[in-house]
């Protein structure tokens, strides 16, 4: 037996590279409409393709660091040659880690930043705080623009928004002239209290237009409209130097699949978990910098939607790093700023802790003689030592090769064969070092791992007040499943799923993804009488001018949703707390003082009803629903699963015990519905890996999802 829905899966390769391929033919109405995702990550480049029928297609070849358009091409290759009908696709869903890895790595476009004069050294100042406030020699953070390339500009506005100096005709001109000079590739124009009004911003904006059409400005008062100078600036600057980057990028990528998606439109996530337009993705470009991980967040959202009630933890731990993250209520929890690289980008994101800890990362002994996995990983090229490429490092994953979860019979990816004595070799000087046997100190890496896994989770449930026991984990990205069964033992979960494709569950997540748009101004206002009619009509001509967005990209009426949102504060407070709107109509906006009330005291524990609030910054999001395709079913088996399920026998040494032992390894897509594995188990499959440990066990449901528990619970 099979998994009923034809599904292919292409070996690791290198972008324009051959593959060995495992597929079955891909069966249904070929002229009918398919959904394709593509996650371009650090390590591997991930395609997932469905079609009417539930058909599924996948691909995974590996990323190139010089060329990430290369890989995403590859990937519709393979996809193509899989059996997906490139004349058939609608819809071409796109997650990237480009934009995140221009910031981190120094590779934005070079950036001139025109400040009203006196305010040029905001990215110098910054917010004033210290990251570390009791490391006395911690290393100032890298500025974005250097003093060089900041510019004064003769204007002012006061805090109302009224001007105080004007912007001249000459100085236009002078700015003009400095420009010409420096030739930029890119300008950013982040005037003092521009939030209230971006009169002279545009103006200059227009100017430079004039002069140089195809040169990238951003301007604050359209990227970021809101208080707060350095976050301000820091948003604009990178909008500007990613520009470029990202226009580069996405023209590259569109014109190549123009030949061989010739119906397909190819959407952007965002860092919000909502997709965009490609055209629009360029222009905001800020909102990019989480969009690979928002993927699979997504795909979580809606895996945990048919899986029960209660809270979820997304878990997505790939080759480079690993993502966890908090889904309450069925909702990814949003926050309306973030931080990249130490600096604070206002752009609605998904709420992600990120910890250096992946598949690649790489395993060392500190000064100290304490053992420490990541940040640094081995990518895919050389990769880890038992990838037989080169490298010499010892990861994450040569210590589950070294262990028995990996290797042994099976292959990643279906072509890599993963050598063992390579990865002795690699973890032997570590392990020397420590004192221990290879087994041993490849065991202790893991635990160490797994650490900083718990130390990741409990960061977002237990310090916001949440038990993680009463939380189920979804468990995904290639390096997931292997933890899963771990750390629901540590942390006591109720249960950990693995999805069908962990390793590839970030580009089927992009097939979850509605447009949205996000619009948001500083507004600064008690909540007086008023100001809920203020409030209101603010929200009403959002809901306007992202209505037109929506009706371009051709979303019906009936397919459209709204969610309104306000920052409030007491007044005299710094900073704020974010307060549901529903829709943003008048009787929504007249509640949102009483709301606050009750979300200041469930967050800090008191509230202060008699005193005045005061409403910062209107926030609306504009949802725009898109087509999905219906999901395949398994058929349903036994409990127990049938005698071609199983492959065969591994040694294996399980946590907490001194000595391998043989353990019986399941062929995943022999499972059926209703099928128990019990543990001790590895459940392999071509893209992931699951290890259930003793006095567990893993249940298939209907949609193919592993459900993995603790017996008894």
């Amino acid at each position: 037996m099979r998994w009923p829905w034809p599904v292919i899966l292409t070996g690791i390769t290198q972008p324009g590279g051959r593959a060995t391929e495992r597929r079955s033919d891909v069966s249904g109405e070929l002229d009918r409409d398919w959904l394709v995702g593509i996650d371009v990550g650090g390590t591997f480049t991930d395609g997932v393709a469905i079609g009417p029928a539930g058909e599924t297609v996948v691909a995974k070849v590996a990323s190139s660091a010089t060329d990430p358009a290369s890989g995403l091409i590859a990937a519709v290759d393979r996809l193509i040659a899989g059996g997906m009908p490139g004349s058939a696709v609608r819809l071409a869903f796109h997650g990237t880690t480009i934009a995140t890895n221009a910031v981190i790595t120094g590779s934005l476009a070079p950036v001139t930043l025109l400040a009203t004069s006196g305010a040029t050294d905001v990215l110098a100042y910054r917010s004033g705080r210290r990251p570390r406030m009791y490391d006395l020699h911690q290393p100032r953070p890298d500025q974005l623009v250097p003093a060089e390339r900041r510019v004064g500009v003769a204007e002012r506005l006061r805090d109302d928004g009224t001007v105080y100096r004007p912007l001249e005709s000459s100085e236009i001109e002078r700015l003009l002239v400095e420009l010409e000079d420096r030739r930029p590739e890119a300008v950013a124009i982040s005037l003092l209290f521009s939030y209230r009004n971006g009169d002279h911003e545009h103006r200059l904006a227009e100017a430079i237009h004039a002069r140089w059409p195809s040169l990238a400005v951003a301007i604050s008062s359209e990227v970021a409209r809101e208080i707060r100078e350095y976050p301000r600036t820091v948003t604009t600057v990178i909008n500007a130097g990613l520009r470029p980057v990202i226009d580069r990028y996405l023209t590259r990528a569109a014109e190549a699949l123009q030949t061989r998606l010739p119906r397909g439109r190819l959407l952007v996530m965002q860092s919000s978990g909502g997709s965009v337009p490609s055209e629009q993705a360029a222009l905001e470009a800020h909102r990019l910098l989480v969009s690979g991980p928002a993927g699979g967040v997504a795909a979580a959202v809606a895996s945990a939607a048919g899986a029960g009630d209660g809270d979820v933890i997304a878990l997505d731990m790939g080759g480079t790093s690993a993502d966890v993250s908090l889904i309450r209520g069925g909702q990814a929890q949003v926050v309306s700023e973030q931080d990249v690289d130490g600096h604070p980008v206002l752009a609605p994101a998904i709420d992600i802790r990120t910890i250096g800890a992946g598949g690649g990362s790489i395993v060392t002994v500190d000064p100290g003689g304490s053992l420490r996995v990541g940040p640094a990983s081995a990518g895919s090229d050389p990769g880890p030592a038992s990838y037989g490429r080169g490298g010499t490092w010892p990861t994450v994953t040569d210590a589950h090769v070294i262990c028995g979860a990996l290797g042994g019979d099976t292959r990643l990816a279906g072509t890599l064969e993963l050598d063992r004595q390579r990865a002795i070799e690699a973890f032997e000087p570590l392990a020397s070092t420590l004192g221990l046997a290879v087994e041993a100190a490849a065991e202790a890496a893991l635990e160490v791992a797994t650490a900083g896994l718990i130390r990741a989770i409990r960061g977002v449930t237990v310090e916001r007040g949440i038990d993680p026991a009463e939380c189920r984990l979804v468990a995904y990205g290639g390096a997931g499943p292997l933890h899963a069964g771990r750390l629901v033992r540590e942390l006591g979960l109720s249960e950990a799923i693995i999805p069908v494709t962990p390793g590839l569950f970030s580009a089927r997540g992009l097939l979850s993804a509605d447009i949205r748009y996000d619009l948001a101004q500083t507004i600064l206002t008690r909540f007086e009488d008023g100001a809920e009619t203020m409030l209101a009509d603010w929200f009403s001509r959002a809901r306007s001018e992202l209505s037109a967005r929506l009706e371009a990209d051709g979303i019906p009426p009936a397919a459209r949703r709204f969610e309104a949102r306000a920052d409030c504060r007491y007044l005299g407070q710094g900073y704020e707390l974010v307060v549901a709107a529903g829709s943003g109509d008048r009787s929504e906006a007249a509640g949102i003082a009483e709301r606050f009330h009750a979300v200041h005291l469930s967050t800090y524990g008191h509230a202060a009803p008699e005193e005045p609030v005061e409403i910062v910054t209107a926030r609306l999001a504009a949802f725009g629903g898109l087509p999905r395709l219906a999901a395949a079913t398994l058929p349903a088996g036994d409990e127990d699963p049938s005698g071609e399920a199983l492959m065969g026998h591994r040694s294996v040494l399980l946590p907490g015990t001194a000595d391998p032992r043989p353990v019986p390894v399941f062929d995943r897509p022999a499972l059926l519905a209703g099928n128990r594995v019990v543990g001790p188990a590895i459940v392999h499959q071509l893209d992931a890996t699951t290890v259930v440990l003793d006095g567990q066990t893993a249940l298939v449901d209907e949609r193919g999802d592993l459900h993995l528990a603790e017996d008894g619970r």
